[in-house]
């Protein structure tokens, strides 16, 4: 299927989405390709410091593989910036039966082309007990997770965990934005300095 977008031209096949842009002194394409999101519960890390018997808590990690291509590659092999926008639907703890729509957009930078890397968002101990009024992060806390990316302002690639992608640009009497608790970057986790190249770099400047 293509489509036509603000005069781009965009290829799109089940999860792999090409934008292209064009002028007079080069051409170059972008192909992004995004796993489904998955998510999981993970201890906060232990440094062997078991300082008045603190025990870690659970996080709550959300978290999905992008693969970047351009066409014709740069000499440095790296895209400059990508845009993660991502959507989680968690349970509403005012309201049963009913879930909170929590946002977060995340620009990356550096990112190393034809390679797998990883985007994510975390729910911190506080907010799992904010929604759950307990300490288990709980995967089954989460309704669905969704993602777009985007490339110079325009979409490129979008998962969802089920259902089909694009449900969070829906109205629903079930599922509505929320700020009751906050999605966090990695950089603002408790895993910061962990695993850093398994993750794409996170730009320091705001969205």
């Amino acid at each position: 299927m293509r489509i036509k977008l603000n005069n781009f031209p965009i290829a799109i096949s089940c999860a792999v989405f090409g934008v292209f842009s064009h002028s007079m002194a080069n051409a170059q394409s972008f192909t992004v390709e995004g796993d489904k999101p998955a998510f999981e519960d993970i201890s906060s890390p232990n440094l062997g410091d078991s300082k008045n018997g603190f025990k870690p808590k659970e996080w709550l990690e959300i978290e999905a593989s992008i693969t970047v291509d351009m066409k014709p590659a740069p000499r440095s092999k790296t895209a400059d910036r990508i845009l993660v926008k991502w959507y989680v639907a968690v349970e509403n703890p005012d309201k049963q039966g009913t879930y909170s729509l929590l946002t977060k957009d995340i620009t990356h930078v550096n990112i190393p082309l034809g390679e797998k890397v990883f985007s994510s968002v975390y729910l911190s101990p506080s907010s799992v007990r904010r929604i759950t009024g307990g300490d288990r992060a709980g995967k089954s806390l989460v309704f669905m997770v969704g993602y777009e990316v985007l490339v110079n302002g325009v979409k490129v690639a979008e998962e969802t965990s089920k259902g089909k992608a694009g449900w969070w640009n829906t109205s629903s009497d079930k599922i509505s934005r929320s700020e009751t608790v906050p999605l966090l970057d990695k950089s603002e986790s408790a895993f910061a300095h962990m695993w850093w190249d398994r993750y794409a770099e996170i730009s320091k400047e705001k969205n």
